[in-house]
This record gives C-alpha cells, sequence and structure tokens, in this order.
C-alpha cells in the first residue's frame, strides 16, 4: 500500500467525495481519510464508480490532528487567493517530486479543504508547508475532485517513462519498396498521370516520395494491395 493519506477537510458535496475516491483509486492509492465530514455527503458518496474499496475503507476523524497523527510530513494544497501565507508555498511540479520521494521514508499526509473556504488558517497550521497547482490567475480554485486527481497524478509520473521510444515495427525492405514504386508507376502511366515528355524525371521524384515516407513492413504490404486493386481496375477500363 502507498502510504500516502489523502484528507478531505470539511468535504459536503458528495459527487466531490465520490469524483476524489475515484482518482485515488485511479492512481494505485488506498488512504483516504476525512475530517468533519456532512455526514449526508459521506454516505451519499459510497457510490463513487469502482472507488468502493477507498470509500469502504475511508476513514472519519473529528480534527486534523487525528487524521495525521501517523505522518511524518503534512502538505495543505491552496489556491492563494488574496490569503496572506505563513507557510511556505511550492508549485506542484516541484511539490509533487518532494511527496514522491518522502514516502519511502515515511507516511504523508496531502489536505483538501472544503468546497467553498478551502483550508482555514487554523488547518494549515497542521502543515509543514503548502502546494498550489499553477492555474489561471483569474480564476484559480479547482473543483475538489479535479484537484485530487491532478495532485495524485504529478506524485506518481515518472518523466522517464516519457522519454521511451515505443519499439519501432519492422521498417520496409528495400525489395517491398520498389514492388511498391513499380506498381504505382505502372498505374500512374495508365491513368495518364505521366506525361511522355517528363516521364524520366516523374519517375524520380514517385521514387523519392515513396523512400520519404519511411514505410514500415505492414504498412508497405497495405500500399502494395490499395495499388494492385487500383491498377487492376485501370486496366479493366
Amino acid at each position: 500500500m502507498n502510504p500516502l493519506r489523502i484528507v478531505l477537510v470539511s468535504p459536503r458535496n458528495p459527487l466531490n467525495i465520490g469524483a476524489a475516491a475515484r482518482a485515488i483509486s485511479n492512481f494505485g492509492f488506498l488512504d483516504l481519510r476525512l475530517v468533519n465530514p456532512y455526514d449526508v455527503a459521506f454516505r451519499e458518496a459510497r457510490s463513487a464508480v469502482k472507488a468502493h474499496v477507498v470509500m469502504e475503507n475511508a476513514q472519519v476523524f473529528g480534527t486534523i490532528a487525528e487524521a495525521v497523527a501517523d505522518c511524518g510530513l503534512v502538505v495543505g494544497t491552496t489556491s492563494i487567493s488574496n490569503r496572506a501565507l505563513e507557510h511556505p508555498l511550492r508549485r506542484l511540479e516541484y511539490g509533487g517530486k518532494v511527496i514522491a520521494k518522502k514516502l519511502s521514508a515515511a507516511p504523508v499526509a496531502l489536505l483538501f479543504g472544503s468546497e467553498k473556504f478551502g483550508l482555514s488558517n487554523e488547518d494549515m497550521a497542521h502543515c509543514h508547508w503548502l502546494m498550489r497547482i499553477p492555474s489561471r490567475e483569474e480564476h484559480p480554485s479547482m473543483n475538489l475532485g479535479q484537484a485530487v486527481a491532478v495532485c495524485l497524478y504529478e506524485i506518481i509520473r515518472n518523466p522517464v517513462t516519457a522519454k521511451i521510444v515505443a519499439e519501432a515495427k519492422r521498417p520496409a525492405t528495400a525489395a517491398q519498396v520498389e514492388r511498391l514504386t513499380s506498381i504505382l508507376e505502372k498505374a500512374l502511366e495508365l491513368s495518364g498521370y505521366v506525361h511522355p515528355r517528363v516521364q524520366g524525371s516523374t519517375q524520380m521524384k514517385i521514387r523519392r516520395l515513396i523512400r520519404r515516407m519511411d514505410l514500415n513492413a505492414h504498412d508497405s504490404e497495405v500500399w502494395l494491395g490499395i495499388l494492385r486493386q487500383l491498377l487492376w481496375k485501370v486496366e479493366q477500363k
């Protein structure tokens, strides 16, 4: 189990709680903790799509101190707005890396405030530092479920995997490319595309064009089949 605790402080909307639970499940986490949730909202949120395990095992606490008691790092989230902050503030890109590194040594709590007010100053007093998603200044706050999803993705993502090149398909052989070229030339000649006066230069252009396509073996066979059918049709006329 991943030692990240996602803590929702005073959530009130069942749709948001369900969306948060679904994001938690999507990204491979299981530990959802709620502090003083609106009871009706929490009970209705148990219908979260394919996140029933997260909801069934969710723990409810009366205070933030109780919810984060087993954690070595407590990080709060904020949209900043016009508030004066007394804590170090980090952007998600950097904060996510710090959290991911810390998880190898101790559990980490990630706090999200209520839908209407976010985390209060009293709530933030339990945090070591704060983290924000770099959103547009004119519209800084995000939906609770969406914010949870964005933060969890940033924590688990590995930039190295994005650089891994997919295994290339086997390239077409020179023989395959030559067959394709010959059939295309014949089809173009029969269709009247190739003018006798410039036949030589047109053929060279076609050869260069096909080779610039850098076809793989599979695609070359597909094109070969298409051109053979077109050539057959042209020859029937």
